[in-house]
């Protein structure tokens, strides 16, 4: 993959393209909290032959860092940049927990430019999801991290998202590089702005969710009940997994991206 830049306002984001011919279908991965791209290496060795793949260290994370205001309003103008940058007219947009968040207002700033959402182990924007505890909640969680160790942090981010040994040790390879306060920082910001610029969304294209039958990250699960729930979109278990889903069990995430590209492609060839 050939890895680039481009200068934003808060600082330099990194991303790695590997493009194929006009034509051919595009996927942008985006990572969670306190992770990188690497995350996506076996969705990678899967989809790269036949897809063109975007991935990018989202901004304050991985090599996109040290970075300036962030704001998934600013994530979303960046991954638009980006896409410009490369004359990709249309993505399918994979989202991985916070991942979901910067993919999702993309989507809904630039819904022309969506073919389909995939919300990997995610939650959705709106306000009717979330009740004042739950946003409560999710400011305390990076104050919480404060009172471990910097390696008890990391072994029990890990521990708690992997149901393998691979997502634990790919999980620890991408927090190692962090500092303790890097780490909490990172959490606070993403949390944070989330509460803060949560709004309300309709999105008119395909839009798949997949949770880790396993999943025990916060209300992750019940959310994406609920989100199916209030708007029809089809829910999938991903089997023997945590929130590291497509770590934990890559083969059924990657059956289900697949399956999802290809019913929204016969779709559009119906007259």
């Amino acid at each position: 993959m050939q890895h680039k830049q481009i200068l934003a306002q808060g600082g330099n984001v990194h991303y790695w393209i590997d493009k194929k011919d006009d034509g051919v279908d595009c996927i942008v991965f985006t990572h969670g909290v306190t992770a990188d791209h690497t995350m996506f290496e076996k969705q990678i060795e899967f989809f790269s032959d036949k897809y063109t793949i975007v991935l990018w260290d989202v901004p304050m994370h991985g090599l996109s860092r040290p970075y300036q205001k962030f704001s998934y309003r600013d994530t979303a103008e960046i991954l638009h940049s980006i896409l410009q940058e490369e004359n990709i007219n249309r993505a399918i947009l994979v989202g991985m927990s916070m991942g979901g968040y910067p993919s999702q207002h993309f989507a809904a700033i630039y819904p022309d430019m969506v073919k389909g959402l995939v919300a990997l182990d995610t939650t959705p924007l709106g306000v009717q999801y979330y009740s004042k505890s739950d946003l409560w909640w999710l400011k305390q969680v990076a104050p919480m991290a404060k009172w471990f160790p910097a390696t008890i942090l990391q072994k029990s981010m890990a521990k708690s998202i992997s149901e393998t040994d691979y997502s634990y040790q790919k999980m620890m390879s991408m927090l190692k590089p962090l500092s303790k306060s890097e780490i909490i920082e990172q959490m606070r910001i993403a949390y944070g702005k989330f509460t803060h610029e949560n709004r309300s969304v309709m999105f008119q294209f395909p839009v798949l969710i997949l949770v880790g039958d396993r999943d025990s990250t916060g209300k992750v699960k019940a959310y994406c009940k609920e989100w199916a729930k209030q708007t029809g979109y089809p829910l999938h278990f991903i089997k023997n997994a945590k929130h590291f889903a497509n770590g934990d069990n890559p083969e059924q995430v990657n059956f289900e991206i697949q399956q999802f590209i290809r019913t929204i492609n016969d779709s559009e060839k119906q007259p």
